[in-house]
């Protein structure tokens, strides 16, 4: 008996190991240089992944084909027959490749990286089309981590939250270069249109400590299309039913062997005032943008260097209707200039030897006007990152450098105009070394510690340790964990203006220390196959314990907002679950919940933290048809409730409340493809929810008790959009 016991048992293992078995690889150009973002596919299946920072893959076998379809935005699509226990090494550029019917693989939309030892999730350029994306602020809808909300009702600028506190404590990249900071931190998730993006990379907890100190809860990196991507021109056509036009265009072209260039424009204009709830003011300010980027990629054997020149202009017309007689105007006008460039050069492809200089260098200026108060500011920055890589064998990498950072702000500003008139010129100067270490056994135990040192010319000498580990003892199962610091230099006035939407008082301490944080991060990823197919099943934990904290204070007194140093205690502690998996073929689904405890000290007292939601739920589906005919979308949003700041009376009675309850938001869109374009339509907050009276005494704006900035919901309503995409990926097209 027992021996027919041991055989069935050894059946089973037989039988339930091929299930677990990986395919792991390279993906790499015809130089030999690894190529980041490749989309690896079963043929027929849509299981998938995507290669991380240095072209690596893991990718669990197929039962139902042998067949992999490799694709990225820079050649043809290659096929592959890759069986259990392959480790592959794929060169782009030299295999055969598939035409345009054989390939039936749906490139991967949302994915969680199995290599890199952080928890990174890569939104891909399809997963922006599942919504209308007009710009970065809304390319979060279908993403569990990132919450993006209005920071007020008056100026339409939008904040991201990440692991429960607010978007200055995520550094914000481009194409991984700092961006965003100081004057463009309030409305920089607008100056991103989402038709120019080709992926956004969500890296969670403590990252690397080469792109600089600022990140205390995450990064969040936008990759731009590239001149040597597979559209040589492209357009999007946007109209909403709030009278929302928008435009974005781009196209690329080959000048010489080795040279491209690529031209990227947008325009957008709202032309109609919109009062749903008939309080006088507009539901969303009038916004009118234009933006450019001219970029050129240069490849020359082993040099490659990126030429990048940007212009935008931008004007945010907001407050009451222009109808009324002495209107409460918001008025923001906008313009940004920003050149950078990238050089790198492979010494020994071997060994991975090689040099990177980037530098960047962006001019930024504000003039705000919020009723009879006024800010006006203009921000220089200067940016230098030169780092070093190396690795002498496959275990051991080092990474070393040195940066530069120098920020000008010339701030000028009053409350009232019978108040005082204030000026502030500040000149801020960061230089840094960094070096970082990883250690890679047999991509089972990955380690990657990072240790930097800076000095800012107002803050003093700084030292930031992070360190990182991944370890998966089975192909199905990776474990995380991570532990760094992370600091920032406060900017009060340049983050906080647009709280001038209201008449309290702002009191800002002359004893503003320097923020700084330890994170610790938990994560655990299983791949779990079924049918041939594989259900992602994941959980986090991230705890943000706050050193120092520049506090925003709106309970102590409710017609002030008081800023000052943390004295107390100071956290956020967020727990995510997620799962998803492509249920059948062409339908996926995606659940997930995520629960946040964030608290400060207010005035002596630990208090939960004001306008903060406790819980997100959010459940994505989406279908495509076979031959991808069409394709549709539905996101159900379950926003959780939160406290309110201490409220003042008005007629002996409150004038809002304690707290605020729930909310559900649904979004659907349809999409039709054709050949070589597309056209959408969708509706968002279909339930037509809005947050009742969101401006505190909207029919006095120039007494004493209005505001606008207790925002914890929607405060536009439900919204119908319509729009084409076309693109050509062959001039003879």
């Amino acid at each position: 008996m027992k021996k027919y016991i041991l055989l069935l048992f050894c059946c089973a293992i037989t039988t339930i190991l091929p299930l677990w078995a990986d395919i792991k690889g390279t993906v790499t150009d015809e130089d030999g240089l690894p190529v980041v973002g490749a989309n690896l596919i079963w043929i027929h299946t849509g299981v998938g992944t995507t290669t991380d920072l240095d072209g690596n893959f893991i990718l669990p076998v197929s039962t139902l084909t042998d067949t992999l379809v490799v694709s990225y935005v820079s050649y043809k699509n290659d096929t592959v027959v890759a069986k259990d226990g392959d480790n592959l090494t794929i060169q782009m550029g030299g295999a055969v490749a598939l035409s345009e019917l054989d390939v039936a693989a749906r490139k991967v939309a949302l994915s969680k990286s199995r290599t890199a030892v952080f928890d990174v999730q890569t939104i891909s350029g399809e997963e922006l089309c599942k919504a209308a994306c007009c710009n970065l602020s809304e390319s979060f809808e279908t993403n569990p981590s990132v919450d993006v909300a209005y920071s007020d009702a008056a100026t339409g600028a939008k904040q991201i939250k990440l692991l429960g506190l607010s978007g200055q404590y995520v550094q914000i990249m481009t194409e991984n270069i700092p961006n965003f900071r100081g004057l463009a931190a309030p409305f920089g998730l607008g100056y991103v249109p989402g038709p120019w993006m080709e992926s956004i990379q969500v890296s969670k907890g403590t990252s690397s400590v080469l792109n600089g100190y600022e990140a205390l809860t995450g990064q969040i990196n936008v990759e731009y299309k590239k001149p040597a991507g597979d559209e040589k021109v492209a357009a999007n056509v946007f109209v909403s039913s709030t009278a929302r036009a928008e435009v974005n265009a781009n196209t690329y072209f080959d000048v010489a062997p080795g040279v491209s260039t690529g031209l990227l424009v947008h325009a957008s204009d709202e032309f109609v005032e919109w009062d749903h709830n008939n309080d006088g003011f507009l539901d969303m300010p009038r916004v009118s943008q234009y933006n450019l980027i001219d970029r050129w990629y240069i490849k020359k054997g082993d040099y490659t260097g990126q030429v990048f020149a940007r212009g935008l202009y931008e004007r945010r017309q907001g407050g009451q209707l222009s109808s009324l007689q002495n209107p409460y105007i918001v008025d923001i006008e906008t313009g940004r200039a920003e050149v950078f460039m990238k050089n790198g050069y492979v010494f020994d492809h071997e060994k991975g030897t090689s040099i990177g200089i980037i530098t960047n260098a962006t001019y930024h200026n504000q003039q705000a006007a919020y009723g009879d108060k006024a800010y006006n500011a203009d921000q220089w920055n200067a940016y230098l990152n030169a780092i070093f890589q190396t690795s002498w064998t496959d275990m051991h990498k080092l990474s070393t450098g040195i940066s530069f950072n120098y920020d000008r702000y010339n701030e000028f500003w009053y409350y009232g105009q019978n108040l005082p008139e204030n000026q502030l010129v500040r000149n801020e100067y960061v230089p840094g070394v960094f070096a970082e270490y990883t250690f890679n056994w047999k991509d089972k135990l990955i380690l990657l510690a990072g240790l930097r040192a800076d000095y800012h010319s107002t803050y003093g000498a700084f030292v930031t340790p992070r360190l990182n580990i991944k370890y998966n003892p089975w192909d199905f199962l990776h474990f995380r964990a991570s532990v760094g610091k992370g600091y920032r230099a406060p900017n009060v006035l340049a983050e906080n203006n647009n709280l001038m939407a209201s008449s309290r008082q702002m009191v800002i301490a002359d004893d503003l220390k320097m923020e700084n944080a330890w994170n610790y991060g938990l994560s655990i990823t299983g791949y779990i196959p079924i049918a041939g197919r594989e259900l992602t099943l994941s959980a986090e934990c991230y705890y943000t314990d706050f050193i120092n904290q520049v506090v925003v204070d709106l309970d102590t007194d409710p017609h002030k907002v008081l800023f000052y140093n943390l004295n107390g205690r100071s956290y956020a502690c967020s727990a995510q679950i997620e799962a998803s998996m492509e249920v059948f073929k062409g339908f996926t689904a995606t659940l997930a919940y995520r629960h946040t405890d964030v608290k400060s000290t207010y005035n002596g007292i630990l208090r939960e933290k004001p306008l903060n939601n406790r819980f997100k739920g959010l459940a994505t589906f989406s279908y495509q048809t076979p031959l991808k005919k069409w394709q549709f979308d539905f996101t159900t949003q379950v926003n959780g409730g939160g406290r309110l700041p201490d409220s003042y009376m008005i007629d002996g009675q409150p004038a809002w409340e304690e707290t605020f309850k729930p909310y559900v938001i649904l979004n659907a869109q349809i999409t039709k493809y054709f050949r070589s374009w597309s056209i959408y339509v969708g509706a968002e907050n279909m339930t037509n929810y809005t947050q009742k009276n969101p401006i505190i005494a909207a029919d006095m704006p120039f007494g004493d008790n209005f505001d606008a900035t207790m925002i914890w919901g929607p405060v536009d309503g439900y919204k119908v959009y319509l729009g084409m995409r076309w693109a050509l990926t062959n001039w003879k097209d």
